[in-house]
């Protein structure tokens, strides 16, 4: 008896059926520069060089993590995709670089199309609000490696910024002021430790309803990560933007110091920041240390910025026009500390 590839768990049929489905998620990101389709054995993408006098491509990849094991509890799909893109998007915005194009890859011990398709649905919505365009992807089905409803899932972005407007932190100095974007939630970092508390701990399911939260447990845990693409690319076209950081695993502790150079210290005031109600009581059900909290979590502010003093009042002005949220958390000064939160 010969044996086939499906015998051994692989289903072509599946994936022919998939790249059907995914076909109007990924049309509807594409942007000017595509120039290849669905099916290629690449993306083919076209810079407009013409805008920039020195174009710099800025590239970044990540995943998920364990957040992923939220979405296999719920068996829902459609935002951690938006969840990829927001971990990718995010770090090349650091440097003041504009999304060009975005491609995933996806991971799973049994090709489900439907399943397949939401994942992508949410990659295609989390490329539409970035600006960016979804030109490639792979899903790859590995039977015996991971478990049938089960998939990991990781992303890779490229930007383009112009050389004089490249945002590295060389500028920074004291006297500086430093600004908060809010986050929409936990985004996708400390997971292990959420669900080691929620779940271990506490005994708690992802069907449970938290009054304070006005939600149950899981909804509140899969809320998209935010994309910040529309707010920084316009505050990094009209104002000088020394150095951005953006907040994921590490938290403040960590993350914040990556823009700075040495000899400085981001001297915050993380009282002003409205915190998610879930970070409390996290903190509390795991009766976690408030050091720990900021240096895992996000804490409420997925974006630092640091701007020139004679710009605060301009910048405020720009934000509060656009209905845009943000926090005036404290300034840069002399130190080796890296970061002090108060």
């Amino acid at each position: 008896m010969s044996l086939t590839y499906k015998d051994a768990g692989v289903n072509k049929e599946s994936g022919y059926k998939q790249v059907q489905l995914i076909k109007k998620f990924i049309s509807k990101t594409y942007t000017p520069g595509v120039i290849s389709d669905i099916g290629g054995f690449a993306g083919l993408f076209q810079l407009d060089t013409k805008a920039y006098e020195e174009p710099i491509l800025v590239s970044g990849t990540d995943g998920v993590g364990t957040k992923l094991k939220i979405a296999f509890m719920m068996d829902k799909h459609d935002t951690i995709g938006q969840d990829c893109v927001a971990m990718c998007v995010n770090d090349i915005l650091c440097q003041g670089a504009k999304p060009l194009f975005f491609l995933d890859y996806i991971a799973t011990g049994r090709l489900k199309p439907e399943k397949m398709a939401k994942i992508v649905e949410g990659v295609s919505n989390g490329c539409v609000k970035a600006g960016c365009a979804l030109i490639g992807g792979e899903t790859a089905e590995m039977p015996g490696f991971y478990n049938d409803e089960e998939y990991d899932i990781a992303g890779f972005c490229v930007g383009i910024v112009d050389k004089k407007n490249l945002i590295t932190g060389a500028n920074i100095k004291e006297g500086d002021v430093i600004i908060g974007l809010p986050s929409s939630g936990i985004h996708s970092n400390g997971y292990s430790l959420v669900r080691k508390i929620v779940f271990d701990k506490e005994k708690m399911d992802v069907d449970s309803y938290v009054p304070e939260l006005e939600t149950t447990l899981g909804e509140e845990l899969l809320k998209p990560t935010r994309i910040y693409a529309d707010v920084i690319i316009e505050l990094a076209g009209k104002f000088n933007i020394k150095g951005i950081s953006h907040i994921t695993g590490g938290g403040f502790i960590e993350n914040v110091p990556r823009m700075l150079p040495q000899g400085l210290t981001a001297y915050m005031d993380v009282t002003v920041i409205q915190t998610p109600k879930i970070f409390n009581m996290i903190q509390k059900w795991g009766q976690i240390e408030t050091t720990e909290m900021y240096g895992t979590f996000n804490m409420g502010v997925g974006m630092v910025l640091v701007v020139d003093k004679k710009e605060l009042t301009a910048i405020e002005e720009h934000l509060k026009h656009k209905n845009e949220k943000y926090y005036v958390l404290g300034d840069i000064r002399r130190g080796s500390e890296g970061v002090v939160l108060w």
